[in-house]
This record gives structure tokens, C-alpha cells and sequence, in this order.
């Protein structure tokens, strides 16, 4: 039975932030923190930045990890050396990381325990299915689990003899499940790790992916890491959940509207967190920031390399704050797939099989529109997916007018948009900046108000929002530019 105070936090930090050792310590693990102000704290890490993509797939680019060559079974071969030189890639994290000789080794050796066992069972498996009567497909998704896990396995074993050298009373917390032939849930799997923790005197260091019956990557994929850091939180009663990231949440992108334009958000709520989730900018998972939600937790989202800035809080206060833009984003390139049947009218059933399409072909939904007998999906998928969808959609319905067209979406989001005449103060921006919407989305519960764009107007629609919507309506919020410089 675990028994927390409630006066800890749990705090998570990211893969880049990961590879930056010298200031996660200086900015994040230590921090100058001497005796009992180190403690209090749960870490819950990701892999060091890379390791993931080498060990499943490149998420931008979908060059093939070690998973995606086993899965393909192209070659024995392949995917061999590919896991090789994931575990020349750890022990030479190792190296840079730890400056201890005796730490080095038993990092090292942790790394080639690691490895080496999964190259047994991935062995054992692809002799096995090999006889015919085993597919291996049906294993995969376990595969992927496994291999996922040897990052996060690493990055916690790594930090924590890193914290050791340096006094601190830390304590790897290894929830992957390691040779362990149960399957618990995820709450047992953590209560289970926890039950002894003693977080006024050790700091746990967690492994972020965990091991359950349920399987984490089935349900979340990626996003993993920030459902075990969520559920630890809700477990424990933390009395914050914190997230390191090497960026602040800021109002735009510096990169398209200039560093001293953009805006930090000092506090922003979760309904905001899920719109930026929804345009690829994950403060934190949905489902994870569901928990937290939920469990009444805030969540504060801080940048590791500027630790005296306060960061962004995440809080469940919708309606209860003053009518604010937070940001202008969105999606650079998706696909709008028009559905015109002009039997539709009055008739149900179209849109279930389009939903039913786009599952089985892995599509995501970005937004949609409809009126009697249009139905526009605004998807982000590969090219092959979104037309094996028109494919089906087109023998489904033979006289079915289908269009796929390659469009950009931008989105003004904010904890309460119902100000006087946002829509057409945008429209006006977007006119005076020479930009034509294809197409807008105001939805009643006012958190965001989308516009459909060429693709080619994607920045420059971004930058005149921004400018006539945040940069000349909040002078006094501190700009990124000089939360730096503080």
C-alpha cells in the first residue's frame, strides 16, 4: 500500500532534454538543492534523445528502427545489427554521461543484459513462428513493447547512478517489467514498485514506460511516458505534475512570428492542453492529461533550460478566467477528403462508414464538416492511407463525387474565445495579409476557431493572427525573448 504526504510532485522530462546532462542537473535534478530539499520528488524519464527512433522507427520520417525491421522480417540480419548499434548508441550515452569508471561499467553491463535479451527472444520468436502454425503478427504488438522499453530502462538506470555520484539518495524504479512473467494493470504495476518508497529521504528515478497487462503502446503508442507519469501522479496524490521540455508554451512559433513577438502562457487550462495535442503540439497526452484533470492535479509545463521562469500552469478552470487568446498554430499540411452523395440527404449511416474507413486505414481525424449531402474530412496520414480510403469510399459508394485536396489548417486557441468579433477581427488580418480561408470552424464551447488555408499562405496566416490577435493586444506579457534573458 503506497503512503504519500501529498506535499511531493511528479515531475517528467523529456527525451532532448535527457541528452542535456549538465543543465538537467544544474536546472532540474539538483538545482543547488542540498539534504532534505532534494526529496519530495518522483522522476519519471523518457529514453535520451533518439534512442526510441532507433529502436521502433523514426517518428517524422518513418525510416525503419529495430521493430519496424523485425515486423518486416526482411532479413535475420538487419534487425540484428540495427539492435547492435542501439547498444553501442546507450554505452556510448554511458560514457558521455557518467564520469565514474565503476558506474560506466555497471551501466554498461545493464545495457548488454538488455539488449542481448531481447535479441534472445526476438531469435526465439522468429524461430518459432517459422514453423508455421505461429504467426507473427499476432505477437508484434508485444515486440514493440519490448524493444520500446529498453530505452526508458536505460535513461533511468543511467540517471539514477548519475545522481548517486553526486550524493543524492536516488533510486531506479524499473517498472518494464523485466523478466517478470505477470501482467498487472498499470495501477498494480506501479503501486507494486512503489509500495516501500520512502520520497522524504530517496528520489525515485522511473523507467517511463511500464509494463501491463493492458499494453501501454496498444492503447497510447508514444505517448506512454506521459500515461505513466500521469497515472504515478494521480496514484501518489501529487500536489503538482510537472513536465521538462527544452521549449516554452509559447503563443506561436517563434521561428514564423520572431522571438521577441511570441508569448509565454504564464496559465492556460486542459481543454487548451487537448486542442494543442489535437494540432501536434502535445503539452501532455489527452488520456494523461484526462487523470490529471480529473484527479484535480495541475500541470505545469516548464522549460529545462530556463528554470527560474515559472513555466505554464494547467489547470481545470474552464469559464472561471478572463476571455484570452493562448495561441495561433496549427497543422502545416493535411488532406481534406470531400464526400459528395446527393442520395445523403435524410439518409443516416454515410458518415459511420467513413469513420469505420478512416479507422481501418489508420488515418487521423484533424476536424470534419458536413452540411446535406457533403461530409469534408480534415486528415493527417500518409498519401497511401488517405487514397486506399477514397479507394474504399468509391467502391462503396459508385456514384459518390470523391476529392482529396492537400490544404493547411490554423488554429486560434484559448481557454475562452467569446470575444466581441474575434471572427471577423481574424477574417480581417487574413484579408489585409492577402490571405483567402477555404474554409472556418467555430465551434459553441469557444476554445478554438479554425481556418482551412493554402498551403503556401500556412505562415503567413500564422504571423498576421498573431500579430493582430496577441502581439498588439498583450504588451505587458512576457515575451519569450525576455524570459530568456531573466
Amino acid at each position: 500500500m503506497m503512503n504519500f504526504n501529498g506535499r511531493h510532485t511528479v515531475e517528467k522530462i523529456g527525451g532532448t532534454s535527457m541528452n542535456a546532462t549538465e543543465a538537467l542537473l544544474d536546472n532540474v535534478l539538483i538545482r543547488g538543492r542540498k539534504g532534505a530539499d532534494l526529496y519530495n520528488r518522483i522522476f519519471v524519464v523518457s529514453a535520451f534523445g533518439g534512442v526510441t527512433d532507433r529502436l521502433l522507427e523514426k517518428k517524422k520520417t518513418g525510416e525503419p528502427g529495430v521493430f519496424a525491421l523485425f515486423a518486416g522480417a526482411e532479413s535475420e540480419e538487419r534487425w540484428s545489427d540495427a539492435l547492435t548499434e542501439v547498444g553501442d548508441r546507450l554505452r556510448a550515452i554511458n560514457h558521455e554521461v557518467l564520469d565514474d569508471a565503476g558506474d560506466r561499467l555497471e551501466a554498461d553491463a545493464f545495457v548488454t543484459e538488455r539488449i542481448e535479451g531481447v535479441r534472445t527472444c526476438l531469435h526465439d520468436l522468429q524461430r518459432l513462428c517459422a514453423l508455421g502454425p505461429f504467426r507473427l503478427e499476432e505477437h508484434l504488438s508485444t515486440v514493440r513493447e519490448m524493444v520500446s522499453a529498453l530505452g526508458e530502462a536505460h535513461s533511468a538506470k543511467t540517471t539514477t547512478l548519475l545522481l548517486r555520484r553526486r550524493g543524492v539518495n536516488a533510486r531506479f524504479i524499473d517498472l518494464t517489467g523485466w523478466r517478470d512473467d505477470l501482467h498487472p494493470s498499470l495501477d498494480e504495476r506501479i503501486a507494486n514498485a512503489f509500495h516501500d518508497v520512502d520520497v522524504t529521504r530517496e528520489l525515485p528515478i522511473a523507467s517511463g514506460y511500464a509494463h501491463c497487462g493492458d499494453g501501454l503502446m496498444r492503447s497510447y503508442d508514444r505517448g506512454y511516458t506521459e500515461v505513466t507519469f500521469s497515472r504515478l501522479a494521480v496514484l501518489t496524490g501529487a500536489r503538482e505534475a510537472i513536465i521538462h521540455k527544452e521549449f516554452h508554451l509559447c503563443s506561436a512559433d517563434p521561428k514564423i512570428v520572431g522571438l521577441d513577438q511570441v508569448r509565454v502562457i504564464g496559465r492556460t487550462n486542459y481543454d487548451v492542453a487537448d486542442q494543442l495535442a489535437n494540432m501536434g503540439m502535445e503539452a501532455i497526452h489527452p488520456r494523461a492529461a484526462k487523470g490529471l484533470r480529473q484527479a484535480g492535479i495541475p500541470l505545469r509545463v516548464k522549460n529545462t533550460f530556463e528554470p527560474a521562469d515559472e513555466g505554464t500552469l494547467i489547470l481545470d478552470d474552464l469559464g472561471s478566467a478572463p476571455a484570452r487568446i493562448d495561441i495561433v498554430t496549427g497543422l502545416r499540411s493535411i488532406f481534406a477528403l470531400q464526400f459528395f452523395e446527393q442520395d445523403m440527404v435524410g439518409v443516416k449511416g454515410y458518415d459511420a462508414t467513413i469513420l469505420e474507413m478512416l479507422k481501418r486505414h489508420k488515418v487521423r481525424i484533424v476536424t470534419k464538416s458536413s452540411n446535406a449531402n457533403t461530409i469534408t474530412h480534415y486528415l493527417e496520414g500518409a498519401m497511401k492511407a488517405v487514397r486506399r480510403v477514397e479507394r474504399d469510399l468509391a467502391e462503396s459508394y459508385p456514384s459518390a463525387v470523391i476529392e482529396i485536396r492537400k490544404v493547411a489548417l490554423v488554429s486560434i486557441i484559448g481557454r475562452d474565445l467569446a470575444l466581441p468579433g474575434l471572427a471577423m477581427r481574424s477574417l480581417a488580418a487574413l484579408a489585409d495579409a492577402g490571405v483567402e480561408p477555404l474554409g472556418m470552424h467555430d465551434l459553441l464551447r469557444s476554445v478554438d476557431l479554425q481556418f482551412m488555408v493554402r498551403e503556401e499562405d500556412y505562415e503567413i496566416a500564422i504571423a498576421a493572427l498573431h500579430h493582430a490577435l496577441v502581439s498588439s493586444e498583450v504588451p505587458e506579457a512576457r515575451s519569450v525573448a525576455t524570459a530568456h534573458a531573466a
